[in-house]
């Protein structure tokens, strides 16, 4: 299994090996009721009869119908009880990424105050609108913000891995917050454990806190059209220092601003969010 970089992701690795535990069990435990009927239940050589016919056995019925309820009960549970915490989201994450999917390629708005960046404030730019404001109202004030955009046969420069590369800081909170602008996307680095999905129309967000330097493979988990395969990105976590330089090198590209985030949010959403607001 991947070896975790986020303090998140070990929850998700215990997850994931209990489930595999107890999948084991079961497996052995069917395996070798069938082994045994197989030996201990095989036609005579010698005589040949009919084995006594039982209609009903109402302890063996009611094993096998209360057993598997008891086990997806706890998958539920341990399932529920971990969920609600790797999507719980702090009032003021240290930092905000908003993740654009696309055809057939990534981009990253960082919305930070970054020096060099006047674009305008992230909490009412134009190209953020499909942003809900639930999430919108945690952006920090004054966020000009810089991007990256990527396109399929870009490279890394520093391992030539495919695709663009997002930057994180190690060692503090970073909340994606996942637009489309088309079809279906599914955000998904490898080593983070998890994935979630990119709908348009249906602003998601999850928040991690990644603790090991180095530079990750992401892809997008989601069948979403022809070059679904190319859908790759990188993610570069480095020291606080290196990444408010590296975006204060986007500033000097004159990569300030934000791209537009995508579809804007469809009718529900819209209703959902004034019931949460």
């Amino acid at each position: 299994m991947p070896t975790p970089v986020t303090e998140e992701a070990p929850r998700i690795l215990s997850l994931w090996q209990g489930s595999w535990a107890a999948a084991l069990a079961t497996g052995v435990l069917v395996w070798g009721l069938i082994l045994w009927s197989v030996i201990f239940h095989r036609r005579s050589r010698t005589k040949v009869e009919v084995p006594p016919q039982t209609r009903y056995n109402m302890p063996i019925e009611a094993l096998y119908t209360v057993v598997p309820l008891i086990i997806v009960s706890v998958l539920f549970y341990f399932t529920a009880r971990d969920e609600s915490k790797l999507l719980a989201l702090d009032d003021k994450p240290a930092h905000t990424i908003n993740v654009v999917g696309y055809q057939w390629s990534w981009g990253f708005n960082y919305i930070e105050d970054v020096p060099g960046s006047d674009k305008g404030d992230a909490k009412t730019s134009k190209d953020l609108d499909a942003i809900p404001d639930r999430f919108r109202k945690d952006f920090p004030a004054n966020a000009g913000g810089v991007y990256e955009v990527g396109t399929p046969g870009e490279r890394n420069p520093q391992n030539g891995n495919p695709g663009p590369t997002l930057w994180l800081p190690k060692g503090e909170k970073v909340r994606f917050v996942l637009t489309s602008r088309d079809v279906i996307h599914s955000f998904w680095v490898v080593p983070f454990l998890m994935k979630q999905d990119v709908i348009p129309g249906h602003t998601n967000a999850f928040e991690v806190t990644p603790n090991k330097e180095g530079t990750f493979m992401g892809k997008c988990a989601e069948l979403c059209g022809v070059d679904h395969s190319r859908m790759l990105f990188n993610v570069k976590v480095v020291s606080p220092e290196r990444y408010k330089k590296h975006l204060e090198d986007l500033a000097k590209k004159n990569q300030t601003g934000y791209i537009p985030a995508g579809i804007e949010q469809t009718d529900r959403e819209k209703n959902r969010e004034t019931n949460q607001l």
